[in-house]
């Protein structure tokens, strides 16, 4: 089921009505109030996640039991001193379900791969097994828990309900943000009380995420497709125009989908962590990993790297933290060599950040006392905007030999051709949406999100025509074809 599905139009508020005028106020005062709520918030999830393929349903809830039930074996083992230690249901928990997902997602990849190097068929081998949608954060998501159990930040939950509606809950489920038990699973164990200012925000955050996603990036997919699929005709300059509108495709069908989980979380009185914050506004790639994909950013952070070590150890064994970290960051987003060289790519970015021990040196908001950035500021924004664009040409290919005849096109002697010009029904939406997008997250880039407008403290009428604008132009120029969201294939 997807965000910007006419299904989902009626599935949220049905669901939402259920949640808080059944669920709330008629079993209110009742001791099996908050189970029946998070029984029922499970329920809406495996609908919402069955949609796409029941038999999806079979592994989230077989992870979410081996993930429940190692806690608890931790916990046990940890009070009685058993022969298997805390730290062995850890690991095997961890072998599992990194298990699981290595054979689903890469299995084929790597079978396939040995068999070329080799020349061996092959064939016969591969399971081809269909990616179940989300596994790779629903995944790391039970992993945080049994590892934070372990180390003792969280006391294991007896609530299985409580425990598959965090692991399921269906706003984040297939895209993330990927939470924390820390933070999630407090929220199912604890009574909810409509409030009217969070439901507010939250709808504040489903308009932009759905703008940003059907008006922005789609518009931004209609272009990107045509430029990658007609590239052996295509001039330097609109190769070159296609890798920046892919760049603003991404980020606002990735962040959009953010948006729309954070704000329908809110309705149900959830808080979920907040995943993009403004990365295009960086002034250097260690900025910019800091404000894209938070939840997996840190993530790798708290259980990778700082395991490893993290920056508390020699320069070289930091130089090998970033390149492991960089490098699982590639493969996490799929089985493929151009995801590897992505990750080895952004590395390659920090090290200069790195050995001048400059990695830290932005901490705060471009222009944060001011309205515009400096002239330094923006040739800093600019670069860093181009190397992470040059890097998503590598990300989107596919394959080596589309990445490098992209390259070669790009910078060959068409760079001074004409463009091949489109209809300007195509590139008139996508450029003033655009611009729209990043003023507006400019303005609001102190703000919690892009249409944090009541955060200004702005006349409540000008707030509104705001929001009907944007609402305006989602109905005008919005691509209304329930294309999927990028990171649904990761």
């Amino acid at each position: 089921m997807l965000f910007n599905s006419l299904t989902y139009s009626v599935f949220l508020p049905i669901v939402f009505l259920l949640y808080w005028l059944v669920f709330d106020k008629c079993l209110r005062g009742s001791k099996h109030q908050l189970r029946l709520q998070n029984a029922f918030v499970l329920l809406a999830s495996y609908v919402f996640y069955g949609w796409w393929d029941r038999r999806f349903l079979f592994l989230i809830a077989f992870t979410s039991l081996c993930s429940w039930g190692s806690g608890l074996l931790i916990a046990r083992s940890r009070k009685t001193g058993n022969r298997i230690s805390p730290k062995a249901w850890t690991v095997l928990n961890i072998v599992l379900n990194i298990g699981i997902l290595a054979i689903c997602k890469y299995y084929d990849f790597f079978v396939s791969e040995f068999g070329r190097l080799f020349g061996i068929p092959t064939d016969n081998l591969l399971l081809k097994i269909i990616l179940p949608v989300g596994i790779s954060f629903y995944t790391f998501q039970a992993l945080s828990y049994s590892i934070d159990v372990y180390r003792g930040k969280i006391e294991p939950t007896k609530d299985i309900v409580a425990f598959f509606a965090f692991i399921a809950f269906f706003p984040q489920l297939v895209a993330g943000p990927i939470e924390r038990a820390t933070n999630l699973l407090p929220q199912f164990l604890q009574k909810r009380s409509f409030n009217y200012s969070q439901a507010a925000d939250g709808m504040r955050l489903i308009l932009w995420g759905m703008f940003k996603k059907v008006v922005v990036a789609d518009n931004c997919g209609f272009y990107v497709d045509y430029v990658w699929w007609s590239q052996s005709w295509q001039t330097g300059i609109t190769m070159f125009v296609g890798a920046i509108v892919f760049s603003f495709q991404i980020y606002a069908d990735f962040s959009g989908y953010s948006d729309i989980a954070i704000g329908t979380a809110k309705l149900f009185g959830i808080n979920l962590m907040r995943n993009f914050n403004n990365p295009y506004f960086s002034r250097d790639i260690a900025e910019f990993w800091r404000r894209w994909h938070i939840s997996l950013t840190t993530w790798f952070r708290d259980y990778v790297y700082i395991p490893l070590g993290g920056s508390r150890v020699s320069k070289p064994k930091i130089i090998r933290n970033t390149f492991v970290i960089f490098l699982l960051s590639g493969i996490w987003h799929g089985a493929s060599w151009t995801y590897v060289i992505w990750g080895l790519f952004h590395a390659l970015l920090f090290l200069p950040l790195i050995l001048s021990g400059k990695n830290r040196r932005y901490n705060n908001i471009a222009a944060e006392d001011r309205l515009l950035p400096s002239p330094a500021e923006t040739a800093r924004i600019m670069l860093t905007f181009v190397l992470v664009t040059l890097g998503l040409i590598i990300f989107r290919a596919g394959s080596l030999d589309l990445c490098l005849t992209y390259f070669r096109r790009m910078f060959s002697s068409t760079w001074l051709a004409l463009p091949h010009m489109i209809a300007p029904s195509v590139y008139v939406p996508l450029l003033l949406s655009i611009c729209l997008m990043t003023g507006m997250e400019w303005y609001n880039r102190r703000c919690s999100h892009g249409l944090a407008l009541h955060e200004h403290r702005i006349n409540k009428y000008a707030a509104w025509a705001c929001y009907i604008a944007v609402a305006v132009l989602i109905y005008k120029w919005g691509r209304f074809d329930s294309s999927a969201f990028l990171y649904f294939q990761f």
